[in-house]
């Protein structure tokens, strides 16, 4: 496994700032950014399990906080709001341009709950920002009919056999004219609780990334500096 550097972020979103951490190595085959819906706890939340998971597939990670932790506390409403969430992707986007041990890496995307429908609006602007994407269920037709019509990358959606809102998830994943591709995952719904179903999503995600990202040959010698 590769000997990862865990470096805590805080990366500019507008007025706020975004709370980030990053497991980096220089011989990643790419970077996964793990969009997560709820505020801190990075090493020991399921995205820091899910991001484990993909570590150990080789990959760096970059798991960042959608809200802020005012927001989570008092503003509730705010994990709704997928155009705002959407921006701060995009934002993020906007600070992975600027970091040279992370640019020349292929890029993935993950997603759940409320951040899908971000994920898909943030990427409806920037298309070209990720390599290949991946919904973990979540309300991506949140994000509306034209940005899920202007997704380009690779993109797989892993849901839960038991998911209430499965019919609006593939009524979004329909609305896709990339490469597309789903993935079900028995015994579980939306949150994939039951023991072993976020390490099968995980390693469904891995798949994907792996199908999808390739490295830029000069990857390996981008840059020595740390991300900042």
């Amino acid at each position: 496994m590769m000997k990862l550097r865990q470096t805590p972020l805080s990366i500019a979103a507008g007025p706020i700032w975004l709370e980030a951490l990053l497991a980096h190595s220089p011989d990643a085959a790419g970077l996964i950014l793990i969009a997560q819906n709820s505020v801190g706890n990075h090493r020991e939340s399921r995205e820091a399990h899910f991001a484990k998971r993909l570590q150990e597939a080789g990959f760096a990670t970059l798991i960042f906080d959608l809200l802020t932790h005012y927001e989570e506390t008092r503003d509730p409403d705010t994990r709704y709001n997928s155009p705002l969430l959407g921006q701060r992707i995009n934002a993020l986007f906007e600070w992975l341009r600027h970091q040279p041990p992370l640019v020349a890496l292929p890029v993935g995307l993950v997603a759940s709950s409320t951040g899908s429908a971000a994920a898909v609006r943030a990427l409806s602007k920037e298309p070209m920002a990720v390599d290949a994407l991946v919904l973990r269920g979540g309300r991506p037709g949140l994000a509306g009919i034209s940005p899920l019509r202007q997704i380009v990358c690779p993109t797989r959606f892993v849901v839960g056999e038991k998911d209430s809102g499965l019919p609006a998830v593939r009524q979004a994943f329909d609305l896709l004219t990339c490469t597309k591709d789903w993935r079900t995952i028995a015994g579980t719904d939306e949150h994939f609780r039951e023991p072993g179903a976020l390490d099968d999503a995980a390693t469904k995600a891995a798949d994907w990334f792996h199908a999808h990202l390739f490295r830029q040959p000069a990857a390996a010698d981008a840059g020595k500096a740390e991300p900042g």
